[in-house]
């Protein structure tokens, strides 16, 4: 759709995202500063990067060409683009990709973007809802999936896999309290970050096994109160795992309650379906592969590629 290949600066924010978007056929420089700071780590850690993403050292920025800047944190939008940009590179197409919902007030929290020229982009429909953009023009692309290592379904282990980084801190908001409700009633193993902190954490896994891991789980359980959609549930889904969440946010849009699995607002009834999937093993692998079928559908890596090729065109047409 984009009539030329774009240089596009960004940050290296959320590995698994960027990952997916450098399935985009432009080519991507990541800052990257000599200690490896926070999200100026360049095309770092374990995940197989094409030839389209480069390093963009910051000695280097203000030399470097770019048609594009593609913002993904307060830091970079609030500092780097002072600290690091030179006066031309700031008068560049400007991009920011919001990964989150707001932190603040859920619906009169302004986001920090209030400019008519710089295009906001959200993961999601929910996100897009509840953030006050004011002036700031907003578009909405939805995740898109393609799994490093494809898996199917097995559902073999008689308990429920959680994957969330850093629940022990992040607390409520994550839902490390209806983790531990839960997991008092029904077998869950956790994974991610710091996950060997809690009762059931296995720590972190690479997410090129990742998908062979959860393909053995009989169900995937998603405790999180208040975030965008999780590339993990997608992931997840993807494999063919039904899925047991609370039915807030983005995920009451994709989850249908006995279709792709289970959601609701009440955690003894969500422990109910769960107890209910560990005694019918042949009912869980229909409800996964319903979600299977509704991932590919909905968050398919091409429909992903297209809606960014059309952002992109948009944004560089002027």
């Amino acid at each position: 759709m984009s009539a030329r290949r774009l240089k596009i600066l960004t940050w290296h924010v959320h590995g698994n995202y960027m990952y997916y978007l450098s399935q985009v056929p432009h080519d991507f420089y990541l800052v990257r500063d000599s200690m490896g700071s926070t999200h100026h780590t360049g095309r770092s850690g374990s995940l197989p990067w094409g030839d389209n993403v480069h390093d963009a050292p910051v000695e280097q920025l203000e030399s470097m060409s770019f048609d594009v800047v593609l913002f993904q944190s307060p830091a970079a939008y609030l500092e780097d683009q002072h600290r690091l940009l030179s006066q031309a590179q700031r008068k560049l197409p400007k991009i920011y990709l919001e990964h989150d919902p707001p932190q603040g007030h859920p619906t009169d929290t302004p986001h920090l973007v209030d400019d008519p020229n710089v295009l906001l982009v959200h993961v999601t429909a929910f996100n897009d809802l509840m953030w006050a953009s004011g002036r700031t023009p907003t578009r909405v692309i939805e995740h898109g999936v393609r799994l490093i290592q494809p898996a199917r379904y097995e559902g073999a282990r008689e308990a429920g896999i959680v994957v969330v980084n850093h629940l022990a801190r992040r607390g409520r908001r994550l839902g490390l309290d209806v983790y531990e409700r839960v997991r008092e009633k029904v077998p869950l193993d956790l994974f991610g970050m710091s996950s060997q902190e809690l009762p059931g954490g296995k720590g972190e896994v690479a997410q090129q096994v990742l998908p062979a891991l959860m393909s053995s789980y009989r169900f995937y359980f998603h405790p999180i109160r208040y975030t965008s959609l999780g590339l993990s549930l997608i992931e997840a889904m993807m494999v063919g795992l039904p899925v047991i969440g609370l039915a807030t946010t983005e995920l009451a849009t994709v989850i249908r309650p006995g279709h792709e699995g289970y959601i609701d607002t009440s955690i003894d009834r969500l422990v109910e379906a769960m107890q209910w999937l560990i005694k019918h093993p042949q009912d869980a692998e229909i409800m996964g592969e319903a979600a299977r079928a509704t991932a590919n559908e909905r968050f398919h890596i091409e429909r992903f590629i297209n809606d960014w090729q059309r952002v992109l065109l948009e944004v560089t047409a002027g």
